[in-house]
C-alpha cells in the first residue's frame, strides 16, 4: 500500500439523495456513507481540501435530474460547509465540463482520496480519468456503493458482484484500492 506523505485532497461524489429512489434497483455496502463521514470527519479535522461532486442529470427520468430538488439535495450525513467548494455536472466524470482538475492543479494537490456514489457511474469513470491526468489516486473500497444492473444479454449483475468487478479492474491500473479504516490508521501512524 503507498503511503498516504501528504493530506490528499478528499472527493466526496455525488452523495445525494436521489440514489436513495428505488429506480436504481438494489445496493450494496450500507455503511458506505457513514465511512465517508468518518473520513470527512478527519479532513475536516486537519483542515485538509474537502471536494464535492453533485450530479445534475439531463435525463428527465432520473432520480438526479436538475429540476428534482430533492434528489439532487446533499444526503444529511454529507453535506458541504463553507469553503468546501462543489463542482456540478450532468456526466459521470468529475472532471468533464468541471474545474476539478484546474483546481486540484491550482491547489497543488497531487494525491487524491476517492469516496462517493455510484461505484459504476461516476466513481468508476472519476476515479480512471484521475488515474489518467496523472493524480496519485487512492479508491476507499468501504466508503462507496454500487447498485445491481441486468446486462446487454438480459443477464442480472448483483450490486455486490459489480462492486468486487470495479475494484478489480481499478487496482493497479488507476488507483491503489484501500479502506477507511486503512486511511485513519495511516495519519494515526503520522
Amino acid at each position: 500500500m503507498n503511503n498516504l506523505l501528504e493530506l490528499p485532497g478528499l472527493l466526496i461524489l455525488d452523495v445525494q439523495k436521489g440514489f436513495d429512489d428505488s429506480y436504481w434497483g438494489t445496493r450494496n455496502n450500507p455503511e458506505a456513507e457513514g465511512n465517508m463521514a468518518r473520513l470527512l470527519t478527519e479532513w475536516r479535522n486537519r483542515k485538509g481540501h474537502v471536494i464535492y461532486t453533485k450530479h445534475l442529470s439531463l435525463d428527465p427520468a432520473s432520480p438526479l435530474h436538475h429540476r428534482n430538488k430533492l434528489g439532487t439535495e446533499f444526503k444529511e450525513i454529507i453535506q458541504p460547509m463553507d469553503g468546501e467548494i462543489v463542482f456540478t455536472k450532468n456526466v459521470n466524470s468529475g472532471f468533464i465540463g468541471t474545474e476539478l482538475e484546474a483546481y486540484l492543479k491550482q491547489k497543488q494537490i497531487k494525491s487524491v482520496v476517492i469516496t462517493g456514489l455510484s461505484t459504476q457511474h461516476c466513481v468508476s469513470t472519476t476515479t480512471r480519468m484521475s488515474g489518467n491526468l496523472g493524480f496519485n489516486t487512492f479508491l476507499v473500497s468501504d466508503a462507496i456503493a454500487a447498485f445491481e444492473i441486468t446486462d446487454h444479454k438480459g443477464v442480472r449483475h448483483t450490486a455486490a458482484s459489480i462492486q468486487e468487478n470495479e475494484l478489480a479492474m481499478l487496482q493497479k491500473e488507476f488507483a491503489t484500492i484501500i479502506t477507511t479504516n486503512e486511511i485513519i490508521s495511516q495519519f494515526k501512524q503520522q
